[in-house]
């Protein structure tokens, strides 16, 4: 056994003996170092990073402005307490609010605290009106996270069951259904949570016309819009936020994932009148906004700008999709090909998503399975046409049986 095996097996020794196993068997990959679309593993391989740290690593691995930016912030403060002002956080919350529908930010740590933040917030709003509304609609099959509230929110069972009682007033209805949504809300709904795409059941989008349709229910009744835009958000389908694409204006918009490109950070974003459901005390956080991850932040957003990679990220989606769609035909393996720009659901017609996910791996590329059919690519918005052949490629040889 090579240094480099045995590094392997070490690792893997000591995460199953000192590691919760919340991740069940991992794939047998040390994360070593990257660059570019590339992720080298101890053991010296390289594999085409397709999921991108899970749709975090929107500037590949190593990017020079992102580590330098780190790597500056690093040597002159990495956190400070938010009884003071720190210039990176306060720059960031402006860069956001400039960019989208919001008038205020707060940032947290992940996505989970950020959309923990936005039940907060709208259970807040209706509370300092005097008319508590604490009835949130979220849809069926969504995923906003792991804390307590979140995952009472999320509309699916499997992710609340064992750890209830569950926060209470949420109710979940049909996706894509403007007419489960009136029959569920009444006088006590404060709020409707979605996600344009849900992403961890398998890369579904939302319909525009159901988007606006939920757009113009809530306006109608005031009530509060949530976009959960942690997966979607900060450029995967082509423009930064994906309710543009909807034309709507969201009340409140959660980010998260590639908004630091891998350092930790998630954001809450609201109109003026929303946010004042939050006074001074009402919510906070010991790490959210501190100086390493905003900086990480304005430097990500900086590159998405001055490299044009949501041009990127609109042209390279089309051409990945087609390439997908015709390869579906080609090897009748593929039933659809879902999702907008660079976040895609891969639908598979018989084949195991988990064996076609680690035969992926032995050939270098990663990805996620999700659920028993889908597999799902989020890949840096950095990467280019000769890597996505080299993926379709593989995924052909993968669906056909080859070696």
């Amino acid at each position: 056994m090579n240094t480099k095996d045995k590094t392997l097996t070490q690792i893997i020794n000591y995460d199953e003996e000192y590691y919760m196993p919340v991740f069940g068997k991992r794939v047998p990959l040390v994360a070593d170092h990257g660059k570019g679309v590339y992720l080298y593993g101890t053991d010296g391989k390289q594999y085409m990073d397709m999921i991108g740290g899970i749709a975090v690593n929107v500037l590949g691995h190593s990017n020079p402005a992102l580590v330098k930016a780190v790597s500056d912030q690093a040597k002159k403060v990495i956190h400070c307490c938010n009884y003071y002002y720190n210039e990176p956080q306060t720059m960031l919350a402006k860069k956001l609010v400039e960019m989208s529908f919001a008038d205020k930010v707060f940032f947290a740590n992940s996505g989970a605290e950020a959309n923990e933040g936005a039940i907060k917030l709208a259970r807040g709003y209706w509370y300092k009106k005097g008319t508590p509304k604490p009835k949130i609609i979220t849809a069926k099959m969504s995923f906003h996270g792991r804390t307590m509230a979140t995952i009472a929110a999320t509309g699916q069972e499997k992710f609340s069951i064992p750890f209830g009682p569950n926060v209470p007033g949420f109710v979940y209805v049909p996706y894509n259904d403007i007419d489960a949504i009136k029959k569920a809300a009444d006088k006590e709904t404060g709020a409707i949570m979605l996600e344009l795409i849900q992403g961890e059941s398998g890369v579904h989008p939302a319909d525009a016309a159901y988007v606006k349709a939920v757009k113009k229910f809530c306006t109608e009744n005031k009530i509060l819009l949530i976009i959960d835009e942690v997966q979607t958000g900060v450029g995967h389908t082509g423009t930064f936020f994906a309710y543009e694409q909807y034309g709507i204006k969201p009340d409140i918009v959660t980010l998260a994932k590639g908004l630091s490109g891998g350092v930790p950070v998630g954001a809450v974003l609201a109109t003026k009148k929303a946010a004042a459901g939050f006074a001074p005390g009402d919510h906070g956080s010991t790490f959210g906004g501190n100086p390493l991850a905003c900086a990480a932040g304005l430097a990500v957003i900086d590159q998405i700008e001055s490299k044009e990679l949501l041009k990127n990220v609109t042209e390279l989606g089309a051409f990945t999709k087609e390439k997908l769609e015709k390869l579906g035909k080609k090897t009748k393996k593929i039933s659809e090909v879902r999702g907008k720009g660079l976040l895609i659901g891969i639908e598979l017609t018989s084949d195991s998503s988990a064996d076609v996910k680690m035969k992926l791996f032995e050939k270098g590329f990663l990805v996620s399975a999700i659920g028993a059919n889908v597999i799902r690519i989020a890949p840096p918005l950095i990467i280019n046409k000769t890597q996505i052949n080299k993926f379709i490629s593989a995924l052909q040889d993968v669906l056909q049986g080859k070696e």
